[in-house]
């Protein structure tokens, strides 16, 4: 019997919760990913286009929240009210995936970042023997610290969250005083080997796609929430505060670095063009910020893998076996967490053995999410046909055509990969439904669905692994 949950989390510790989840790695590598690919005024254009996307994306999200207050599942509960247990079912075995596999990336971008630091080049890229034997005592640790309490777990989020924002902090006034106007204009539309403006906003925009992701972390945490307003102003805070954050490190860095020199700079380059202002020991910090900011990725993305599978198991409507959905005695979703991290386990282990397909399922697990986020776009859009609001249509239908943009810009390839693990998820759901006493299906367009998914993950298998091209 599921343990009642005692505290409530307030709008502090979950604006934290999702700036911890999207504030991981990736913005210190920023500059030159985009620098790469564009210059300085597709990049302003990119941002703009993007910080309007992923805007309607907060804005569904809070809808949803405060419209569907009474569901308390998240993502995963507007899905399954909108088009039923099977496709809702998608969206949470999607974000559960995307999730645990997000975990082994963390753990292998911290060890490779350690590895950099000559007392311990043992660590190498993150997936030498050492790094794998360090990274699984490491989040075993954090196996038992939040099994021991999910309370004190957010406490530990809120923390590290605050300690990773004062590098970026630091870096963002470090460039700002050094700004050069001269500097930022330099080929300010590019080169001509960078192709047309189009080519440079669609190559940076590969990048803005998936440094938001996180974005809807609050909403998972729904059941635990002092109430839906907390939910909903955590999710517009959070997108508030990232946002600020990405823009300032990738458009500020142009007026320290010419483009093309940061273009050809090794990640993470925030810390090489601190170095450029301060000297050496800006490098340092920021090195240690990136170390101590994937260490609270991991923290959050450990925490939402294992919300995610218990919202799926729990109550009478459960979609995945109902063992996955109870709590401990510290309000934690105990067997969803045990099962997250061995899965955990298993991949970074794989890492050692098999580093170019562990980087496969990397990418393809960031593509998983994508899909839940179009589903909920979709969801929005069908409410507003069916209570015509002009807002509320222009939400989301451009919301559901950036989920569509999201879905494409992160590549074909992977979405068809995804069917794969998409397919396995299949076993779960179908025993779930014998549990209920259900028949496997509740409607026509749901064996149509998963007809689709089965077929999609054959060709997948065939395409990618039996004749290769």
């Amino acid at each position: 019997m599921n343990t009642p949950v005692r505290k409530k989390l307030g709008i502090l510790p979950l604006t934290l919760l999702v700036v911890g989840s999207i504030v991981g790695s990736g913005i210190f590598s920023l500059p030159q990913n985009m620098a790469e690919g564009a210059g300085a005024g597709a990049i302003l254009i990119a941002w703009a286009v993007t910080l309007f996307g992923m805007f309607m994306l907060t804005r569904i999200f809070q809808y949803l929240s405060i419209r569907f207050y009474k569901i308390n599942e998240g993502l995963y509960g507007y899905v399954r009210e909108g088009f039923g247990d099977y496709i809702g079912f998608n969206a949470a075995w999607g974000y559960w995936i995307s999730a645990w596999m997000s975990c082994t990336s963390y753990l292998v971008i911290l060890f490779s970042a350690l590895g950099s630091f000559d007392c311990f080049a043992f660590f190498g890229n993150g997936t030498t023997i050492p790094a794998v034997i360090t990274g699984l005592i490491l989040l075993w640790i954090m196996h038992f610290f939040v099994i021991n309490g999910i309370y004190q777990a957010f406490l530990l989020n809120c923390l590290v969250t605050l300690a990773k924002i004062v590098p970026i902090g630091l870096f963002i006034v470090c460039v700002v005083l050094a700004f050069k106007i001269s500097t930022f204009n330099t080929d300010f539309w590019g080169t001509p080997q960078l192709g047309s403006i189009i080519d440079q906003v669609k190559y940076t925009m590969l990048y803005t796609v998936w440094v938001y992701l996180g974005i809807e972390s609050a909403t998972v945490y729904a059941a635990r929430a002092k109430n839906m307003i907390s939910i909903s102003r955590a999710t517009f805070f959070g997108f508030a505060i990232t946002s600020l954050l990405l823009v300032c490190v990738s458009v500020l860095s142009l007026g320290i670095v010419p483009q093309h020199e940061l273009a050809q700079m090794k990640n993470p380059s925030m810390a090489l063009v601190i170095e450029h202002v301060v000297g050496s020991w800006g490098a340092t910090f920021i090195n240690i910020g990136l170390i101590v900011s994937v260490s609270g990725g991991l923290l959050s993305w450990l925490m939402l893998a294992a919300e995610m599978l218990f919202l799926a198991g729990q109550g009478k409507q459960h979609t995945v076996p109902s063992c996955f959905g109870k709590l401990n005695k510290n309000s934690t979703p105990a067997n969803a967490l045990w099962l997250t991290t061995s899965l955990i386990s298993l991949l970074i282990i794989l890492a050692h053995f098999y580093e170019s397909g562990y980087n496969t399922l990397i990418q393809l697990s960031t593509s998983m999410v994508l899909i839940p986020y179009l589903l909920s776009a979709l969801f929005m859009f069908k409410l507003a046909i069916h209570q015509p609001r002009k807002y509320l249509i222009f939400i989301g239908a451009f919301g559901s055509l950036y989920g569509l943009w999201l879905i494409y810009a992160g590549g074909i390839s992977y979405l068809l990969l995804s069917m794969i693990l998409y397919s396995f998820g299949l076993l779960f759901y179908l025993y779930a439904r014998k549990q209920r006493q259900l028949s496997a299906f509740s409607y026509l367009h749901d064996k149509i669905y998963a007809i689709a998914i089965v077929v999609l993950a054959i060709i997948a298998i065939i395409h990618f692994y039996i004749i290769p091209n």
